[in-house]
């Protein structure tokens, strides 16, 4: 089976998180593609292969080397995000694509422009995997384990390169940031891992967001609006008060790179109750108390004026940033820097402006950088796949395990 044909059995199975169920996986669906993966990992020769209760899905790679080589992992989710349905996918390969608009289905006018995904341009003259713009793909990230499946099979097939043991794990419920909950640190047994779980052809990171959410409950007074003067506490203007009282510009559409935000992820309620939901993402660790800090003062401030406990924060820490658990370790990221050189790849270094299971697993004692699955636009029905990204992401595999046994 070819690396294509792989990925396009994969994004076959609905494997939509939900995460308002409480189980792990938070969906049934996400076991078949679970199982599916046991007997494939089987069929091409891995060893230890097995899925725990909560489908979480390991196997082995053993060594064909007697000298001592530390033991690593490569590690891709398997579920899609609840953003955009990921049932009935209908991919479309566009062979040596031109440069021009795609479009995904012209019966209800969409149409991927390029325009809109500048991105596409990248890619003239590669073959491209494309929706028909009712789903997302699925390159998000089925990419990231069927180029972990190939990069093992072709391993197996090619005793000659040596290499010691490898492990390999799919996780569930990464899109709801659940992934590394349930996963058995312990029992992978690796000195180190990889996600496969970026974007674009190149990127390496290994420095994500600190992250936490805020939730800001508001207590009004409802009183008869004509006789409301000096006794209402209308809980709805006090939420948008409080929303524009924000740092405007420190919002997700306002920034880039480094810099850190404040997202409002909802605003609802009436004049008795109302609720505002934020999360809070920031590379630097202070600035990210420091964005904390704002909001408490902002809330003590308010409930100065509105009377004691009119608004009630919730800060929940959701994953810290992995950059100082892999820093001390920068030779893992300078082995996948040079596999990714010796298949011809400019590496691409930079922070993810969002979280990944290897954040959380970092912070779990298994160091673990992230590498591009070469997937764009996820999350939607532009989400699109250039092939070479998918072939050489599953190279930049077998690079790294040939390299970690050569060191």
């Amino acid at each position: 089976m070819t690396i294509v044909e792989r990925f396009l059995k994969y994004v076959s199975f609905d494997t939509q998180s939900d995460d308002s169920t409480g189980t792990t996986p938070s969906t049934e669906k996400q076991f078949r593609l679970a199982e599916y993966l046991v007997e494939e990992l089987r069929s091409i020769g891995m060893s230890e292969v097995e899925m725990d209760a909560h489908g979480y899905v390991y196997a082995t790679l053993p060594a064909n080397v007697d000298n001592p080589v530390p033991t690593i992992g490569f590690i891709a989710h398997i579920d899609t995000s609840p953003d955009a349905s990921g049932a009935g996918v209908k991919p479309r390969i566009v062979r040596n694509y031109d440069g021009t608009d795609i479009v995904l289905d012209a019966q209800t006018g969409i149409v991927s422009t390029v325009a809109k995904f500048p991105e596409l341009l990248d890619h003239v003259g590669e073959d491209i995997i494309v929706t028909d713009g009712h789903t997302l793909l699925g390159a998000d990230d089925k990419a990231g384990i069927a180029e972990i499946v190939t990069a093992m099979e072709y391993l197996i097939a090619h005793p000659e390169i040596p290499h010691g043991k490898v492990r390999v794990g799919f996780n569930p419920d990464e899109e709801i940031g659940l992934g590394a909950h349930k996963f058995d640190v312990e029992k992978f047994g690796c000195e180190w891992a990889y996600t496969m779980d970026g974007s674009e052809r190149g990127e390496l990171e290994y420095e994500n967001f600190n992250a936490a959410s805020a939730k800001i409950e508001i207590t009004g007074v409802s009183v008869h609006p004509g006789y409301a003067k000096d006794k209402m506490i209308n809980a709805a203007r006090v939420a948008t008060e409080l929303v524009q009282k924000m740092p405007q510009q420190e919002v997700p559409e306002e920034t880039e790179g480094y810099e850190g935000f404040f997202h409002l992820t909802g605003i609802e309620g009436g004049v008795e109750r109302a609720t505002v939901s934020y999360i809070i993402r920031d590379h630097d660790r202070q600035r990210f108390e420091d964005r904390k800090a704002m909001l408490r003062g902002l809330v003590q401030g308010m409930n100065i004026k509105y009377g004691a406990e009119t608004l009630r924060l919730t800060l929940t820490d959701q994953y810290r940033n992995m950059r100082e658990k892999v820093e001390p370790m920068m030779h893992i990221v300078d082995i996948a820097r040079q596999a990714m050189e010796e298949v011809g790849i400019r590496p691409i270094v930079k922070p993810i402006r969002g979280g990944t299971d290897g954040a959380q697993l970092s912070f779990m004692g298994l160091p673990c950088p992230n590498i591009f699955a070469g997937g764009l636009n996820f999350h939607g029905a532009h989400e699109f796949l250039p092939i070479p990204n998918l072939e050489k992401a599953s190279e930049v595999i077998v690079h790294i395990v040939r390299l970690t046994a050569r060191r």
